[in-house]
């Protein structure tokens, strides 16, 4: 790199991990692109992490225009979900897990959304004007799944929509926990739709104060994990399957860096 590094750059081996997770085309069509995929992926992780528009990325990075146009191109044709996938397998596969999971923890984050426009609503239990972040996590608390929605669709109808996503693509999966909010009939549609047990986790009764609960803190280290974005700290999208590509790209960035390290 002819310039000064930035924390979020991706080094020598990070790069070679998601090099080879990146689905080239088979045949390159039209001009060579001038900047190296490799500079460009280290804007956008950039952006994610400091949280600044488009407009304002560092002069030493490619432009703008060059960088956004590929973020955007690899959320429409599905790159972004590919490099996430073909990382998450491996990253369990490396974990000494088998790369499909057997059980998983479902949970939503209300999250704000500002002047950007696009879709929005009101959740009155957490009392915040903006959008969900409905996430299925395994036991690593990596995402298999991620859907952003109005923050006034209840969680039960939100679940449907999350797991209808991804039902037909979980061959090992058997048992979900969920907290209080996806109680009711919910269980039985999940047993009827998908085939899988969802298992509520509730807080006793006379518990006082925080407690920290079975298998549900896990998601929570995982909204956790997006909330060290500051792209993330706000929905700042005028789309939400552009919210879910950056998601996706902090994750990303996570699981190279968890295989780049060995630290699991």
């Amino acid at each position: 790199m002819g310039r000064n590094q930035y924390l979020t750059d991706i080094n020598d081996k990070q790069w070679d991990i998601i090099e080879n997770s990146i689905p080239w085309p088979a045949e390159a069509r039209g001009r060579p692109c001038k900047w190296p995929i490799r500079e460009i992926l280290c804007a956008i992780l950039y952006i994610t992490r400091a949280g600044c528009a488009w407009r304002l990325l560092p002069h030493d990075f490619p432009p703008w225009q060059t960088v956004y146009y590929r973020f955007s191109k690899w959320k429409k044709d599905g790159t972004w979900q590919i490099i996430h996938d073909a990382l998450f397998r491996e990253t369990r596969k490396a974990a000494g897990r088998d790369e499909e999971p057997s059980a998983a923890i479902m949970d939503s984050q209300s999250v704000k959304t500002t002047e950007s426009g696009g879709p929005s609503g009101y959740d009155a239990g957490k009392k915040v004007k903006g959008r969900k972040r409905h996430v299925l996590v395994d036991v690593m608390g990596l995402i298999i799944a991620v859907l952003v929605h109005e923050a006034n669709i209840q969680d039960r109808d939100g679940a449907k929509s999350l797991l209808s996503k991804v039902s037909e693509r979980l061959p090992r999966l058997r048992l979900i926990w969920a907290d209080g909010g996806y109680a009711g009939k919910l269980v039985d549609w999940v047993l009827r739709k998908c085939g899988w047990v969802l298992e509520i986790v509730r807080r006793a009764e006379n518990t006082v104060g925080f407690k920290v609960l079975p298998r549900r803190w896990v998601v929570e280290r995982t909204f956790g994990w997006l909330g060290r974005y500051r792209r993330l700290a706000k929905d700042h999208e005028t789309r939400m399957d552009t919210s879910e590509a950056f998601i996706h790209v902090a994750m990303i960035n996570n699981m190279v860096r968890r295989l780049a390290s060995g630290r699991f």
